[in-house]
Formats: C-alpha cells, sequence, structure tokens
C-alpha cells in the first residue's frame, strides 16, 4: 500500500511539474481593439500590424516574464455596442492587457467594461478628455495626444502663423470632434487671439460627401479652415479633395494626428499644402537615430513591407511600455503595472525617453508641418 501511494505521489509531483512547466511555457495573451472594417479599417489593420512588430521584437528579447507575447486582434467596427463585446470576448480568452481606441465613443463605451473585469486598459489612439477623467477606467493610460494638448498647437498656428481673423470649422460631431474644437476655441481665447468663427459645419464620423458644408464655408470666405475628421481611410481623403474641387479659400489646416500618409496616398494631390501638426515621424529627428525605434521600423518593413506613422508607433510604444513595466514590476496585474506607468518615465523606447502624467496621459512634442509634393515637410524650429 505504501509502495503504491509512493507512486502515486510520484506521478502527481510529475504531472504538477510538467502541468507548471506548460504554465511557464504558456504565452501572454495581449488583446487588441481596433476598427478593422470600414472607413477606419485600413488604419486599424496597420496598427494591429505595428503591435505585431513590437511583440516580435519583445519575443526575441526574452517575452515577458520570460513567457511569449500572443497578440488577439478584433474589430470594434467603429461601434461602440461592438466594441463592447469584443471587450468581453478578449476578457473570456484571458488577455493581460487591452490596447484599443481609434474613435474615442468605442473607447468610453469600451473603458468601464475592461475596469470591472480587471484588465489593464491602454488607449493608444482615442482623443476625448474624458478618457481620462477616471469615471470608466480608474486607471487610465493613453499614448497619443489630449484634444487639450493638440487644441494649443492649432490655435498657435492660428493665431501666431496664420494670423486668422476668420475662421471655419468642419468638425466630426461626437466626443473626439467636439472636443477638439471646443479646445482649439478655448486655447484662441487663451492667446486673447480676437477671431470671427464664420462658419461651422458638423457631420457624423462615417459621412464622404461634404460638398453642401463645403459650399456653406466657401460662402463665408474664412482665412483658414480647421478640418477636425478622424475617418482617415474614408472622411478626411474625401473632405480635402472636395475642398480643393470647391475652390474654399484660407489655409486648410488639419486637426492634429488626422493627417498620415496613408490619408495623403488616397487625397493625392490635393492634400499638397495642408498644414497640420503630429508628435512622430519615422524618418525624422530625433527618430531616425533612435535605435529602438530604428529596430521598430525595420521590423516592420521586414514583416510586413509598410513603413510605420505615427499611430503604428503609439499602438507598438502601448505594447513596448506594458511590457517594460510589466518586467520591471515582475507581474502581470493590472494595479502594479498601471502605477508603474502612471508618473512614470521609460527610457530606450521607440518614441525615445516617454514620461506620463500621474493622470496617465503620455507628455507629447508636437512638430508642424505643411504637405508638400504629396510627403509630410515638417517644420524645424
Amino acid at each position: 500500500m505504501r509502495r503504491l501511494l509512493r507512486r502515486l505521489g510520484l506521478a502527481l509531483a510529475i504531472g504538477a511539474g510538467v502541468a507548471g512547466a506548460a504554465w511557464a511555457q504558456a504565452p501572454v495573451k495581449v488583446g487588441v481593439i481596433f476598427p478593422l472594417s470600414g472607413g477606419a479599417g485600413p488604419q486599424g489593420q496597420h496598427l494591429v500590424k505595428a503591435i505585431q512588430s513590437m511583440a516580435a521584437l519583445i519575443n526575441e528579447s526574452g517575452g515577458v516574464l520570460g513567457r511569449q507575447i500572443e497578440i488577439q486582434a478584433r474589430d470594434d467596427e467603429s461601434t461602440p455596442a461592438v466594441g463592447v463585446s469584443r471587450a468581453n470576448e478578449l476578457v473570456s480568452a484571458g488577455v493581460s492587457v487591452i490596447i484599443e481606441g481609434w474613435n474615442s465613443p468605442v473607447t468610453l463605451a469600451m473603458q468601464p467594461v475592461i475596469a470591472r473585469a480587471g484588465v489593464l486598459d491602454i488607449t493608444a489612439i482615442s482623443k476625448a478628455d474624458p478618457i481620462l477623467s477616471g469615471e470608466g477606467n480608474p486607471l487610465a493610460v493613453r499614448l497619443n495626444s489630449s484634444n487639450s494638448q493638440d487644441g494649443a498647437v492649432i490655435a498657435d498656428y492660428i493665431a501666431n502663423r496664420a494670423k486668422a481673423k476668420r475662421v471655419a470649422f468642419l468638425t466630426q460631431n461626437d466626443a473626439y470632434g467636439n472636443g477638439a474644437q471646443a479646445s482649439i476655441e478655448g486655447e484662441l481665447k487663451k492667446l486673447n487671439h480676437a477671431y470671427e468663427k464664420v462658419a461651422e459645419e458638423k457631420f457624423p464620423f462615417t459621412q464622404s460627401d461634404f460638398r453642401v458644408a463645403l459650399t456653406n464655408v466657401r460662402a463665408a470666405n474664412p482665412d483658414v479652415v480647421v478640418a477636425i475628421n478622424a475617418s482617415e481611410g474614408l472622411g478626411m481623403p474625401a473632405l480635402i479633395r472636395q475642398a480643393r474641387q470647391a475652390r474654399v479659400p484660407g489655409q486648410l489646416i488639419a486637426a492634429v494626428g488626422t493627417i498620415a500618409p496613408s490619408v495623403i496616398g488616397v487625397a493625392g494631390e490635393s492634400a499638397n499644402g495642408v498644414v497640420g501638426a503630429d508628435i512622430y515621424f519615422p524618418d525624422v529627428e530625433p527618430f531616425a537615430s533612435n535605435p529602438a525605434n530604428k529596430r521598430f521600423v525595420a521590423k516592420v518593413q521586414e514583416m510586413h513591407k509598410l513603413t510605420p506613422d505615427k499611430f503604428m508607433a503609439l499602438g507598438a510604444a502601448s505594447l513596448q511600455v506594458w511590457a517594460m513595466a510589466a518586467n520591471e514590476v515582475r507581474s502581470l496585474d493590472k494595479e502594479p503595472i498601471a502605477k508603474r506607468i502612471r508618473g512614470g518615465t521609460f527610457k530606450n523606447t521607440i518614441l525615445g525617453d516617454m514620461s506620463f502624467g500621474a493622470n496617465g496621459q503620455l507628455a507629447s512634442k508636437h512638430y508642424v508641418f505643411s504637405v508638400q509634393n504629396q510627403k509630410m515637410a515638417v517644420e524645424q524650429r
């Protein structure tokens, strides 16, 4: 009997050892939620590819806590209810973190669902200021610049560079678009810049025909036209082309982060002369000589034959920072990782040294550019 018990104990010990070894080697699941179809589908697909490329780099360097990263991507279809459903799917799949957020309304709908599940939620792109309010996610983290940060940059250009007195707005009618416009107007007020809002046209995210709105803007004879449109696969290129066709007067200024090489590629020559601003360019200093960024750009080109834009870099940096924090705190738990990121600094990332505010917002430096010969020409100031 004793011999049988010893054999049973040995078998159980071996079984436990095998199971433990299998668990140790099990991949760490990372959930990713972006629009992979519709107007923003191409950008969402590129984001996933960038995150996959960063996962490959991290895995080559030992992974997270000695385990490989496995990316599980879902399509939110730019719809809040669908985003919530996809978030629940990933929670059930056992992901350790969810990287999400192209459309602010979708992010705001998903936040409380992910927070209640005890999963860390990192917003890569969505800009609405309420994302960091703490209401939906008390431990929110966001990498893209906020509407407040962006508004100051665009307002400075309007007041001090263009010296515009007649300002028109073409604004996406949702949390992102209305927040972006309010921020620009609020910053113009802080600058004590006297101007007249000569036109204001609102439209849904899915709109691609702006001819009526542009006719109204043209009649207002603005000095500058501020276009706030996050549909970079469809809406923004269409708006740019139609504005040129309608011969709308004044300088066309795109909201921060809404002009990417993909937008210019669709808009074609109509994009020449558009002014914008952004926080990352793969081949412009200080990014061009950054070793971490050079490895990232090379990996994206190797795996997907693409050159990463700002959105791709932010998605990849979201995963990079999470992995760095997890390895530092030696845990996959939400709270210690969130506390390491919020208010913390990370060196040698693809964006250089990254510092987060206590509210989880990444501090960003903006670079103004104009489109020349269908390429973004960054102003060195």
